[in-house]
């Protein structure tokens, strides 16, 4: 059934300019997705700033050449350089041009040149209910979890098309219908040190997506406690491991000021008791080999937070990393490292601060294969086809001991 355009949309669409194209993409796609129209959107959050092929670079060229500018305001998901940093990128020189071409297309369109993935902490936060076309898998379930906007999981292309538009087809997670929670996790056979923990996040998003898929579910019995860092990994985790885009904490999301509540009501289709042993054998799964072997670190996926980097300074506490030791982040971040004075202390300790990208999608590790430690969900589910690294997961402590030691050193007393 096609979509239904209004005479002003119609008319859009009807012209020869990039806004016509992306008018007429979005009424295409939002046929192929059962969309019976088009709804207005304030926001977007733009994935496709990221080189992984020429192809990419060409579109958003041809629509820089329409004239195509954004209608919203819309922040911009990492690309494939540190403009901060050049070096740190090793790409050879035609990746190199053509993913500084392609960052300069969407900043040309009038994209914010945030380059993160975590745009949420760096001011690009829609109101609770509000319309939006976001992409990037963390953030479009933060967006939708954490701060009650509403988007479904716009990919490359299309999201740039909604934000020239200020369209986005509606269907998915903008109909309140779609957003009702389905299945009941119980967390209460956890104890309460582990739920506490922020490496228990991570490793709770891994099993959700995992266990879940595309279904929406509320997790009952977590702490009222739950900062936005910890919301945040276990978010990436479970878009990784799963196509989630919405999930709901009891007394924590705005959706779920109870389980009842984001239930809709209704009973559940289907209750989850959550068991420690479970728990253990996804946290196991994040990790590809065993042993002590370690030749770097990297955190920061989603992008770290001031909070987090505090975090890991107390833990650095003065010594000296021995291993490679990345940690990725937004710009908005490291400006506020420089405006502290302690981005030179950080590095100094032997930290690689990577701003504008991150390790799994620039090629920045070394290029030799061996083993990566991190305490990050998604940055363990992606890193062995992304960079033939095998991963080892621990908490951050655990990769701050580790990155000292120079071999794997995790702390099991939580798990126990």
């Amino acid at each position: 059934m096609p979509v239904r355009l209004t005479d002003e949309e119609r008319a859009i669409a009807a012209g020869s300019d990039a806004a016509a194209m992306a008018m007429r993409i979005l009424a295409e796609m939002g046929a192929m997705l059962g969309a019976d129209r088009l709804i207005p959107v304030t926001s977007s959050h733009i994935d496709g700033g990221l080189y992984h092929g020429d192809s990419g670079v060409h579109f958003a060229e041809r629509l820089v050449e329409g004239g195509a500018r954004v209608a919203i305001p819309s922040t911009m998901n990492v690309g494939g350089l540190d403009l901060l940093k050049p070096e740190t990128v090793k790409a050879d020189p035609h990746r190199h041009e053509m993913a500084l071409r392609l960052m300069k297309a969407y900043e040309a369109m009038g994209c914010w040149p945030t380059w993160t993935c975590s745009p949420y902490q760096a001011g690009h936060r829609p109101k609770f209910g509000e319309q939006v076309a976001w992409g990037e898998s963390n953030a479009v379930a933060f967006c939708n979890s954490v701060l009650g906007a509403r988007t479904n999981r716009y990919g490359d292309f299309l999201d740039i098309c909604c934000a020239i538009a200020a369209r986005a087809p509606d269907y998915g997670l903008h109909r309140a219908e779609q957003r009702r929670a389905t299945i009941l996790i119980d967390t209460s056979a956890l104890s309460d040190a582990l739920k506490a923990s922020d490496v228990f996040f991570p490793v709770l998003g891994a099993w959700y997506g995992a266990e879940i898929g595309t279904a929406i579910g509320v997790i009952d019995g977590l702490p009222a406690s739950v900062s936005e860092d910890q919301l945040k990994a276990l978010g990436a985790a479970a878009a990784s491991s799963g196509a989630v885009g919405l999930f709901h904490v009891a007394g924590v999301t705005p959706e779920a000021p109870t389980a009842a509540a984001a239930l809709g009501g209704q009973p559940p289709e289907r209750i989850i008791r959550l068991m420690p042993e479970m728990l253990r054998a996804a946290r196991d799964r994040l990790s590809t080999v065993t042993g002590e072997a370690i030749d770097a670190v990297a955190l920061g996926s989603p992008h770290f937070s001031l909070e987090e980097f505090e975090a890991l300074e107390a833990l650095i506490g003065g010594r000296r990393l021995r291993l490679p030791f990345y940690v990725c982040t937004g710009r908005h971040v490291v400006a506020e490292l420089e405006r502290r004075r302690r981005l030179t202390s950080l590095e100094q300790a032997g930290v690689t601060v990577v701003a504008d990208t991150c390790v799994v999608v620039a090629p920045i590790l070394p290029a030799r294969a061996g083993v990566l430690m991190t305490n990050s969900g998604k940055f363990a589910h992606y890193t062995p086809a992304n960079t033939g690294y095998e991963v080892v997961y621990g908490s951050l402590a655990d990769c701050v001991s580790s990155a000292v030691t120079g071999r794997v050193s995790r702390d099991e007393r939580l798990w126990s």
